[in-house]
C-alpha cells in the first residue's frame, strides 16, 4: 500500500529516480483499483464515468512514475513518447522499465535501493 501512495504523494514529481519494485507494485496497485472502479461502474450504471475520472486522477502520477524509472536506467524522460507507437513502442517501454537500474549515481540523482536500505 506504501508504494502507491508513495507515489500519488509525488503527484507531479518528474526528476529522481524510481526503482523498479517501486514501479512494478505501484503498476498492479493500479490495475487493480482500476477493475474494482470499472466493477462498481457497471454495477451503478455510470457509463464509465468512474473509471475516467479516476484515470485522469492518476494520469499525472503515472507519468511521474513512468519518467522516474526512466531516469533510474540513466534514460531522459523524453522516451515516453515511445508510447505513441502501437505495440514496438509499447514493448521497448517495457524493456526500459523492467531493467535493472544503474548501481551508481547518475545525472537524476542517487541510488534509490542505496537510499532505502
Amino acid at each position: 500500500m506504501n508504494y502507491y501512495t508513495d507515489v500519488l504523494k509525488k503527484y507531479a514529481v518528474f526528476s529522481g529516480r524510481a526503482r523498479r519494485q517501486e514501479f512494478w507494485m505501484f503498476i498492479v496497485f493500479n490495475f487493480a483499483v482500476s477493475i474494482v472502479i470499472g466493477i462498481i461502474d457497471t454495477v451503478i450504471g455510470a457509463n464509465s464515468i468512474l473509471s475516467g475520472l479516476y484515470s485522469l486522477a492518476v494520469l499525472l502520477p503515472v507519468l511521474g512514475l513512468a519518467a522516474r524509472r526512466l531516469h533510474d536506467t540513466d534514460k531522459s524522460a523524453w522516451w515516453l513518447l515511445l508510447y505513441l507507437i502501437p505495440v514496438l513502442g509499447w514493448i521497448v517501454l517495457i524493456v526500459f522499465w523492467a531493467t535493472e537500474g544503474n548501481a551508481q549515481p547518475n545525472q537524476y540523482g542517487p541510488n534509490p535501493k542505496a537510499v532505502h536500505a
